[in-house]
C-alpha cells in the first residue's frame, strides 16, 4: 500500500519561483533547470499521479497518468504582449477527460508561492455543452440550489462564478429570472490553501477534503452535458 502520508515539496519549491519571478527568462531558467527538474517538475508528478490514484477510490473514471494531467510550465505568448516565458507556478487538473478536455468538468489546482489554487467546475463548455447545463439548471433547478446552497460548500467556496452572457433564448428567459447564474458561460467556483501546505505531509488529504465538496456539482454538470 502506498504512503500518501509524505512531504513532496522541500523548501526550495517556494524559493525557486519567488526566484523565477525576478528573473523570468530564458538564460536564467537554463542555469537552473537541474533544480526545477529535481525540486519541481519531478516531485509535482510524482504528487499529481499519487493525488489522482487516492481520488480514484471516488471515481474509476479518473486519468492518473501525470502526463496526461500536467500542463507545461511554458507559457502560451504567442498572442500576449506579456512575453516572460515561464508561468510561476505548476498546475493540472484531475478530470475524467484530463488536460486536452477542458470542457469536462474536474479539480483544477496551481502550486504558488502563494499558497495552492483550487478551481471546480466547467471552465469552457463548448456551445452545445453551455446549452444543455443552462437547461438541466432550469429543470432541476432545486437540486442546483441545494448544491450551491450545501453550508461547507458555501464556507469553502463562497458563489459560483462564470463571465455571463446579456442574452438568453427566449424559452430560457423565465428561468434566467429565477436562477440568474443561467446566464453564466462559465461555472467555476474556487478556493486556496495556505502556502505551508505545499511543504505539508498531508497534502493529499487536504486536497481530498476539497475534491469531496467539488464533486457533487461536477456530477451535476457532467450528466447535464452527458459524461
Amino acid at each position: 500500500m502506498l504512503n500518501y502520508m509524505k512531504t513532496y515539496f522541500n523548501q526550495d519549491f517556494l524559493h525557486f519561483f519567488k526566484e523565477l519571478a525576478l528573473n523570468n527568462n530564458k538564460d536564467w531558467f537554463d542555469v537552473h533547470r537541474s533544480r526545477y527538474e529535481l525540486n519541481i517538475k519531478e516531485p509535482f508528478k510524482t504528487f499529481v499521479g499519487d493525488l489522482a490514484m487516492y481520488l480514484a477510490k471516488y471515481d474509476s473514471t479518473l486519468i492518473q497518468e501525470p502526463k496526461n494531467l500536467i500542463f507545461r510550465i511554458n507559457r502560451d505568448i504567442r498572442f500576449s504582449k506579456d512575453k516572460r516565458p515561464y508561468k510561476t507556478f505548476v498546475s493540472a487538473i484531475i478530470s475524467s477527460g484530463g488536460k486536452k478536455e477542458k470542457e469536462m468538468p474536474g479539480m483544477y489546482f496551481e502550486l504558488t508561492t502563494e499558497g495552492v489554487f483550487i478551481y471546480g467546475g466547467v471552465f469552457q463548455p463548448n456551445k452545445l455543452q453551455l446549452e444543455d447545463i443552462r437547461y438541466y439548471i432550469a429543470n432541476n433547478h432545486n437540486k442546483f440550489v441545494d448544491l450551491i446552497n450545501e453550508s461547507k460548500f458555501k464556507k469553502q467556496f463562497g458563489e459560483v462564478l462564470g463571465q455571463k452572457n446579456v442574452r438568453l433564448p427566449k424559452e430560457l428567459q423565465e428561468s434566467g429570472y429565477i436562477e440568474p447564474l443561467i446566464y453564466n458561460k462559465q461555472f467555476y467556483f474556487r478556493t486556496q490553501l495556505p502556502p505551508e501546505a505545499i511543504t505539508s505531509k498531508n497534502l493529499i488529504q487536504q486536497m481530498e477534503k476539497i475534491y469531496l465538496l467539488i464533486n457533487p456539482l461536477n456530477i451535476f454538470f457532467k450528466t447535464a452535458i452527458g459524461y
